[in-house]
């Protein structure tokens, strides 16, 4: 299979797509202003081709912040694309959808992925697909976009997630998801006085989660925000950790990115060594895949923050296109399997 990517700094689409020809998928990467506009142009340029979109920012060796970008899959790909609506109140009343587009591909855990741009309530959206994708072990890489809005096949909807099903018939695919961060110290803490739909972590041991944090490392209610950048919670789940960020200070409260739950052991997580951990990952996908086709991945916006803040935002690109065709999402949340993250990368490998 072959990965396209094409864009446009100033959001003409018609530039984004010069030279996509017989696409088997497409993935819309646009601005809040352009978005709806975009949407359409693109099924007017390519007529029942499966697609899926959101906004936000895109690249390959180049970032793309406010225009478009378009990353297609041609060349030994199947395809289907679709939506989940209500995903706030009940995506599994339209989970029927996914059940037959995932007969329809005939896919398998070795060459078949799902690929989703979700508008929110991410938890609850993955663990619904997740509830068709493990019957095949189906793997799944996404994210969350901007503005409440995707759209899926030529249409844009609100409170919704969009989601292609891909299946690579040249040979294998698999995902990976990266971890900038280790443990700090050994802090441990029972999380209580939580609001679920809210987001907030109101007590940590006990005590309010603000004054805990600020405790630990000696920062304003300004410096919370950025902060987090360096020292996000971490859930232990099995062997792994889940990131969870920091939104804003509520009081003596903080509200995160990530749904918190009374009882949740969280940890306090420390930047490691990232330009290491890249160079890792990189070397670990090598080893997996002597053959690759094309790299999509799902990078959080706070990393780009972070990497822009540092000015590795550009090496770290360059270094991601030595494994071949790099393009992917700049997100708010990403989707790993059936687990919603933050400050993560995920991506999917194709051989």
């Amino acid at each position: 299979m072959k990965q396209f990517f094409g864009m446009s700094q100033s959001g003409n689409l018609n530039d984004a797509v010069r030279g996509l020809n017989n696409p088997q998928l497409i993935m819309l990467l646009s601005n809040s202003e352009q978005f709806e506009k975009h949407v359409k142009q693109l099924e007017t340029l390519y007529p029942k081709v499966p697609s899926i979109g959101c906004i936000g920012m895109s690249y390959d060796s180049r970032i793309v912040e406010k225009g478009v970008g378009i990353i297609a899959f041609k060349d030994g790909v199947s395809a289907a694309a679709n939506v989940l609506e209500e995903a706030s109140t009940m995506p599994v009343k339209y989970i029927e959808r996914l059940e037959q587009d995932v007969e329809k591909i005939d896919g398998s855990q070795k060459d078949t992925v799902c690929i989703d741009f979700c508008s929110g309530n991410d938890a609850c959206v993955l663990t619904t697909i997740h509830s068709v994708l493990k019957r095949q072990n189906i793997s799944l890489v996404g994210g969350t976009g901007d503005a409440g809005k995707v759209s899926a096949n030529g249409k844009v909807y609100e409170d919704a997630v969009a989601y292609a099903i891909v299946k690579n018939n040249d040979g294998r695919v698999k995902t990976y998801k990266e971890n900038i961060y280790r443990q700090m110290g050994d802090y441990h803490f029972i999380a209580s006085r939580t609001n679920k739909a809210e987001y907030i972590l109101g007590a940590l041991n006990g005590k309010p989660a603000k004054q805990v944090y600020q405790e630990i490392l000696h920062v304003t209610d300004e410096e919370i925000l950025t902060q987090t950048f360096k020292n996000p919670f971490g859930k232990i789940s099995g062997n792994d950790t889940c990131i969870i960020s920091i939104k804003e200070v509520n009081g003596n409260a903080l509200t995160c990115y990530r749904q918190v739950n009374d009882s949740d052991v969280l940890i306090l997580l420390e930047l490691g060594d990232y330009r290491e951990t890249v160079k890792n990952t990189i070397q670990t996908i090598k080893n997996d895949f002597p053959r690759i086709s094309a790299v999509f991945s799902v990078n959080c916006l706070f990393r780009y923050l972070l990497f822009t803040e540092n000015n590795y935002m550009q090496e770290y690109l360059g270094d991601m296109s030595a494994l071949g065709n790099h393009a992917g999402l700049v997100g708010y949340g990403e989707h790993y399997n059936n687990q919603f993250v933050n400050q993560s990368m995920t991506c999917v490998v194709f051989e």
